[in-house]
C-alpha cells in the first residue's frame, strides 16, 4: 500500500474542509499532513480556522501561533492570532497582535481596521476614528475603511458625517450593498424618502432576495403615496420569507385600502387569511383584530 504524502493529506483535508464539509475528517487529515511535514504552514492555518469555526479558541491560538513561529513575517498569522484573542475577549492581547502585524507592514489596511475595531469595543471612539482615518490616508481608494468609519458615525448618531462617508464609499464602490442599505436607512430616518428609494431600489437590484430591502421599499412607497407599488414590494418580500407577521399585516391593510370600494369575496378571503396568520402569532395585534372585524 502506497503511503500518502503530506501534500496528498493536505488535499484530502482541503476536500473535507471546503468542498465536502466534514470538519472532523478535515482535522484528521490536516494533522496527518503536519505529522509528515512539520513545516506545512497552510495546514496549521486551516486547522486554526477550523477551530475558530468550532469556537475552540485555545486550539485555534495554538495553530496560529505555530504559523507565526514558522513564518515570523507572515502578517496574516498575527491578524489571525488577534482575531482568536478577540473571540476570547482578550482585547489587550488582540491589540498586541494587530500592532505586531503593523510593525511588519505599516501600511497594512486590515491591521488598521482590526485595531480600530478594538478601540471602539474598548470605548475609545476618538482612537477608532483616528485609525480609520489613517487607513484612508494610506489607501484612499479602499472602500472598507470609509464604510467602517461611516458605520461608526452612524452608530453614534453623527448623521451628517455618516452620510458623507457612506457617499465616499459609494464613490469608490457603487455596488457596496451594506453601504446602500445603511444609507437608505439614514435617509428614511431623516424623512428623505426619494433618496431612500434610490438606495433600496439598488439594494434589491443587487440582491433580489434581500427581504429587508423589499420591506423598506414597501414602506417608502407608502410614504410616497403609491399603494400599488407598496403592495408589490411587500409581496416580493413575502415570496422570499412568508413568515413575517408585520409584512402580512401591512399587505393586508394595503389590499383593503386598494380594494375597499370594490371588495370581492376572493380578495376578502385573502386579506382574512393574512390577518389570521398575524393573529395566530400575536392574538393581541390591535390593528389586525380591528381590520378583521371590519371584514366580518
Amino acid at each position: 500500500m502506497v503511503k500518502k504524502t503530506a501534500q496528498q493529506w493536505f488535499q484530502e483535508a482541503y476536500h473535507y474542509h471546503l468542498l465536502e464539509p466534514s470538519l472532523d475528517e478535515a482535522i484528521k487529515a490536516y494533522k496527518k499532513c503536519i505529522q509528515l511535514d512539520a513545516q506545512y504552514t497552510d495546514a496549521y492555518v486551516n486547522l486554526g480556522l477550523i477551530y475558530l469555526q468550532k469556537e475552540d479558541f485555545e486550539k485555534a491560538l495554538k495553530y496560529f501561533a505555530k504559523v507565526a513561529q514558522l513564518e515570523p513575517d507572515n502578517i496574516e498569522a498575527y491578524n489571525n492570532l488577534g482575531f482568536a484573542y478577540e473571540k476570547m475577549e482578550r482585547f489587550g492581547s488582540a491589540k498586541q497582535m494587530y500592532e505586531l502585524a503593523l510593525k511588519h507592514d505599516p501600511r497594512h489596511i486590515d491591521s488598521f481596521i482590526n485595531l480600530a475595531h478594538i478601540a471602539e469595543i474598548q470605548g475609545d471612539y476618538n482612537g477608532a476614528i483616528e485609525l480609520w482615518e489613517k487607513a484612508i490616508s494610506i489607501d484612499p481608494n479602499a472602500a472598507q475603511p470609509h464604510f467602517y468609519l461611516a458605520s461608526l458615525y452612524d452608530r453614534h448618531d453623527m448623521f451628517d458625517e455618516s452620510i458623507e462617508k457612506y457617499k465616499d464609499t459609494l464613490n469608490i464602490d457603487p455596488r457596496h450593498l451594506k453601504t446602500l442599505f445603511n444609507l437608505g436607512c439614514l435617509y428614511v430616518q431623516q424623512g428623505e424618502h426619494v433618496d431612500a428609494y434610490e438606495c433600496f431600489s439598488q439594494v434589491v437590484q443587487l440582491n433580489e432576495d434581500n427581504v429587508e430591502g423589499w420591506n423598506h421599499l414597501g414602506s417608502i412607497y407608502e410614504e410616497l403615496g403609491s399603494v400599488t407599488y407598496a403592495i408589490y414590494a411587500y409581496g416580493k418580500s413575502l415570496s422570499i420569507n412568508n413568515y413575517q407577521e408585520d409584512v402580512h399585516f401591512n399587505l393586508a391593510r394595503l389590499q383593503y385600502i386598494e380594494n375597499e370600494a370594490n371588495l370581492d369575496i376572493e380578495k376578502t378571503e385573502e386579506i382574512k387569511q393574512r390577518l389570521q396568520f398575524v393573529l395566530s402569532i400575536n392574538p393581541k395585534h390591535v390593528g389586525a383584530k380591528q381590520l378583521f372585524e371590519s371584514l366580518e
